[in-house]
């Protein structure tokens, strides 16, 4: 999403990072768009974008949206997911607050 002014960004610490993108990924990408590119893989949620990135120790998440409300969506949807498929590792979502990009 090319038009996006805001972003926010959460850093969930596990050492199963790419299991829960993938997991992510299959659950949300059928009612979203799923985008690859060199960064990572992204979900292209009604109103905003969620690029994934799992790491060694943490998946990062980066949210991006044209408006607060719209980033707040993308948050609360990827952020609650992620929750509830990690909840037996008691995974927490904390996103950064929005910056303007």
């Amino acid at each position: 999403m090319t038009d996006a002014t805001l972003t926010a960004i959460a850093t969930v610490a596990t050492p199963d990072a790419a299991r829960y993108a993938k997991q992510l990924l299959s659950h949300l990408g059928r009612k979203a768009e799923v985008r690859q590119d060199e960064r990572g893989d992204s979900l292209l949620l009604a109103g905003g974008e969620c690029r994934l990135e799992p790491q060694a120790d943490a998946l990062r998440l980066v949210a991006t949206a044209p408006t607060v409300d719209a980033l707040e969506t993308v948050q609360r949807v990827v952020g609650s997911h992620l929750e509830r498929f990690g909840q037996r590792n008691e995974l927490v979502v904390t996103w950064s607050p929005a910056t303007a990009v």
